[in-house]
């Protein structure tokens, strides 16, 4: 039983990812990977990105498929029951649910690390930012800054457009001995991103305890010593103001927050928001504005949108 895992198989819109994703990592979840059409279509579009295209991924026409690994308990049943319900509501918050079908198999370990693992390759991302798998080999260009990556529960078979537009956003502003907070650091790729950049000080902090073990681990193959993961709200468990906060979550929760993360911001830095659906870009704009950033940039990228005020 201890190689057996149960494998939650669901169908859903591109648009959704992020959502459906955070609906399970409320549950014990111990792995996610994501194949989505959009990253497909972006990688067939931008060949000169990618350092590695996976042609069994041209299989998805449409939408997305999450899976996600679970060991069996006697509370699975009612984890199913909360994704379920969790993804009926999405339209509620005008998101495209798709197809939303849920379903689940048991598979074998060696069969789960072996589909898992076939998706990660190096990845270019902005100028000289590459995710590399910590299992695979890659040879650098002179340019090139290179964070180390455990897929853990937080790593997609592509880099969503949210961080690609965060990432892409912190090489514009990060300059060497900035102070950084990223919140909801999930795997830390945008706090290595920042340290890599070459912050002096990179906070990354997130309420998920999973994501802050995935996240120190990939601290520690990135052999940083600059980056710190906290467990916890950004006000409760930071001091002081940072140059440049990132937030990689969802409208509503950027919304919630943008009044207090004012007070967390250093004069003229910024506040790079993503994980923010087209329909809820002017809500967070007026968010952020209330608060006292003027809107300094607006990218978006397929269903998303990323606001990057300034103090």
């Amino acid at each position: 039983m201890d190689k057996e895992w149960i494998e939650v198989n669901i169908i859903t819109s591109s648009e959704a990812v992020e959502a459906v994703s955070g609906l399970m990592y409320n549950t014990p979840v111990k792995g996610i990977s994501i194949e989505d059409s959009a990253d497909v279509e972006f990688k067939r579009k931008h060949p000169g990105d990618w350092d590695y295209f996976d042609e069994e991924l041209l299989k998805i026409k449409e939408g997305a498929v999450i899976k996600g690994y679970y060991k069996d308990d006697e509370h699975f049943l009612e984890y199913i029951k909360y994704i379920k319900e969790g993804i009926e509501k999405l339209p509620e918050y005008g998101i495209d649910k798709g197809e939303g079908l849920v379903t689940y198999r048991t598979v074998n370990e060696e069969d789960w690390e072996n589909n898992w693992k076939q998706y990660y390759k190096p990845t270019r991302i902005g100028k000289h930012i590459v995710i590399k798998p910590i299992w695979e080999e890659y040879e650098p260009l002179a340019e090139d800054l290179i964070i180390e990556m455990d897929p853990g529960m937080a790593f997609g078979t592509g880099t969503h457009e949210t961080t690609r537009m965060c990432i892409s956003s912190l090489e514009e502003r990060v300059k060497p001995g900035m102070r950084i907070f990223d919140i909801g650091t999930g795997s830390g790729i945008l706090a290595l991103t920042a340290a890599k950049l070459g912050a002096a000080e990179v906070f990354g902090v997130d309420l998920d305890p999973v994501a802050v073990d995935s996240a120190r681990s990939n601290v520690s193959y990135n052999k940083v010593d600059n980056v710190k993961i906290l467990y916890g709200n950004l006000t409760e468990v930071v001091e002081g103001e940072a140059d440049i906060v990132v937030a990689n979550i969802i409208a509503d929760v950027i919304i919630g927050m943008a009044s207090s993360v004012i007070d967390l911001v250093k004069n003229k830095g910024y506040f790079i928001c993503s994980g923010i659906i087209h329909a809820k870009r002017e809500e967070v704009e007026t968010a952020l504005k209330t608060a006292g950033f003027y809107i300094d940039q607006v990218k978006t990228e397929g269903e998303w949108v990323c606001v990057i005020g300034r103090k």
